[in-house]
């Protein structure tokens, strides 16, 4: 990552930031933008009410700010801020995260390299350095299970370690079935090909949804740990821990039904029910012990991080 120059990023990157009371968050992670050589940022709000997006007067007018009246989720203000670029990469981001210098170069570098990639994920990284695992493979119903479970307690058991490639993996490029949504760089072209997010997630999963179409299309999905990002979790989503543990369950749920083939259908109404089961013990667990764990996109927290099966 070192020795990479912000000024060497293509002048076809777009970056889309989707803000929900990102607080001072928001500034820093648009300041990484610019720093990173993104001239074309547009931050879409999704009816805040902590005057975020106020404070961004300083960037003008190099920073488009599109305003909603109600909360679109984040992949509607994601394809909404998408509408408003022209570059030909694009990158999709949270609020509460910086790029670290020559992140968007690494990405980019991929795009340009492999014209069979439509999306990449970077590193990302806690505030306290430990790596956040993205870069995953559809799981199957019996890793799901594992991990969804036996993660609410137990976080380093074999399903959960082996689905999110917890250890060297994580600082290795290499192919994967999807990234975290939290912050990624796409092809413009792959984006729109399959109609950017899906808006019926609200939150939580529009990404893996997002890159099995994509790889369904064909393309291919890339994890690049030469590009890092620091990222706050939780920072909107632990306001209401509940409502969006019963968001990421929902979201599960949808993305069951639209994988799921003929024969998978079969296993449904068990996934519904274990699903169901879930909640109740993520609700449980989180009035035991309360984290601010919760974040945008596919959930970021590593015991709320339940995985929703692909069922062939």
């Amino acid at each position: 990552m070192g020795g990479l120059s912000p000024t060497s990023v293509p002048e076809h990157v777009s970056a889309v930031v989707v803000n929900y009371n990102g607080g001072k968050s928001l500034g820093r992670c648009v300041e990484s933008l610019f720093e990173n050589g993104v001239d074309d940022v547009v931050v879409v709000d999704n009816a805040s009410i902590d005057a975020s997006a106020d404070s961004l007067g300083a960037f003008a007018p190099h920073l488009s700010v599109l305003r909603s009246k109600v909360n679109l989720g984040y992949g509607t203000g994601a394809n909404l801020g998408v509408r408003a670029t022209s570059g030909a990469y694009l990158l999709v981001a949270n609020p509460d995260l910086v790029l670290r210098s020559g992140a968007v170069d690494a990405l980019a570098a991929v795009l340009d390299e492999d014209p069979s990639v439509a999306i990449v994920g970077p590193m990302l990284l806690e505030e306290s350095g430990e790596v956040y695992p993205s870069g995953r493979d559809f799981p199957s119903i019996a890793e799901a299970v594992g991990h969804a479970f036996l993660g609410l307690v137990w976080g380093g058991n074999p399903w959960t370690r082996r689905y999110r490639h917890i250890g060297h993996d994580q600082h290795l490029a290499r192919p994967a079935d999807w990234v975290s949504g939290a912050v990624f760089l796409a092809r413009r072209s792959a984006f729109e090909s399959v109609g950017g997010f899906d808006e019926r997630y609200f939150m939580y999963v529009e990404d893996v949804d997002l890159c099995w179409r994509l790889r369904r299309a064909g393309w291919e999905i890339r994890y690049e740990p030469a590009g890092a990002v620091v990222h706050e979790q939780g920072r909107s989503a632990s306001r209401h821990p509940y409502r969006m543990l019963l968001a990421h369950h929902r979201s599960m749920w949808r993305f069951a039904c639209r994988s799921a083939s003929a024969r998978g259908r079969l296993a449904l109404p068990f996934i519904a029910a274990g699903l169901a089961l879930r909640l109740i013990l993520a609700c449980g667990e989180h009035l035991l012990q309360p984290r601010e764990r919760l974040g945008h996109g596919s959930a970021r927290g590593p015991v709320r991080d339940g995985a929703s099966p692909r069922l062939q």
